[in-house]
């Protein structure tokens, strides 16, 4: 069969990789290779075996003869290239680890200029404003104050990005994500792993005092809005912050999902973490609010989705 777009996503089996990868494959008119080397991936994100219109190819795109041999079989028009290792705590332990991402951009963007490659799709991070000195946290203010490798390396990706389309014409979208959660994250992220501490009745665990703001988008909101940037050729050769302009205290998420869910848990408070911890987070969402054209989701609503089916936090 001949398919209007072949689209790759790479890091398609974790929490946001897999969700984008539902969405292109829903449009029958999409072929999608799902490429992810499984570090924070997991099988059980994977559409479902009954659709056609798809394949999946365990891989690292940071070692080269992998990644060729995946770009070089196709002809990839669309790339989301989602694939990184993630999470505070793991990227604080692996700093290594985290900075060989920074070889797969440059091999992964050669190969796209090479091949045909109509556009990219990055997934940066709220993390390239560091700790912010502007707020809310636009996206034509990158400080570059970032300590942290996972955030050196989006930056990294980002300009990579803007130099290959300024040498190559190697056309690109930034998405910053913001705070994303939903069904099929993982609890190594705060939303979830709150989520399940409650249902199981133990104690919330918060670091520090908890005054710390976060914004939370729930991932419905985020799909739509990427989704829409591709299919409508919006925000070519531009950074688009992905999130919820809602500020929340972790303290008040804790006491919101306690709530919600009647759970009889407590809080129970940490030391501060070292690094990576920061004071507030909030971005302007004016573009995001153009593709997405309706209101967001509101954290209580996306709060009580997952707690009616809380099986789906992986």
């Amino acid at each position: 069969m001949t398919y209007k777009r072949y689209i790759l996503v790479t890091g398609g089996a974790g929490f946001v990789g897999s969700w984008m990868a539902k969405r292109m494959i829903s449009d029958p008119a999409n072929f999608v290779v799902i490429v992810d080397n499984l570090l924070t991936g997991s099988l059980r994100r994977l559409p479902s075996k009954e659709l056609s219109n798809w394949r999946f190819v365990k891989g690292d795109v940071n070692n080269y003869d992998e990644l060729a041999a995946i770009l070089l079989s196709n002809n990839f028009d669309y790339v989301f290239h989602y694939a990184a290792v993630v999470g505070v705590k793991r990227t604080l332990d692996n700093p290594i680890m985290v900075l060989n991402d920074i070889q797969g951009f440059k091999y992964l963007l050669d190969l796209c200029k090479n091949t045909g490659v109509q556009r990219v799709f990055f997934s940066s991070s709220s993390e390239v404003y560091g700790e912010p000195f502007e707020h809310p946290q636009n996206e034509l203010t990158t400080p570059l104050n970032s300590r942290l490798p996972y955030a050196v390396v989006k930056n990294v990706g980002e300009s990579f990005l803007k130099s290959y389309e300024k040498e190559y014409g190697l056309s690109y979208t930034v998405f910053r994500f913001f705070n994303t959660y939903g069904p099929k994250q993982s609890t190594d992220f705060v939303m979830s792993k709150f989520i399940k501490e409650a249902l199981a009745g133990k104690d919330l665990t918060i670091y520090g005092d908890g005054l710390q703001t976060r914004t939370f988008c729930f991932i419905e909101d985020n799909i739509e809005a990427t989704a829409n940037a591709a299919y409508g050729d919006k925000f070519i050769n531009d950074v688009v912050n992905i999130g919820s302009d809602n500020e929340v205290t972790i303290i008040d998420l804790a006491k919101t999902i306690i709530r919600l869910s009647g759970s009889s848990s407590g809080l129970k408070f940490l030391p501060p973490l070292e690094e990576g911890d920061m004071t507030r987070r909030k971005p302007d969402i004016s573009k995001m609010r153009t593709l997405l054209g309706r209101d967001l989701t509101s954290m209580e609503v996306g709060i009580q989705r997952l707690l009616e089916n809380p099986k789906s936090i992986i």
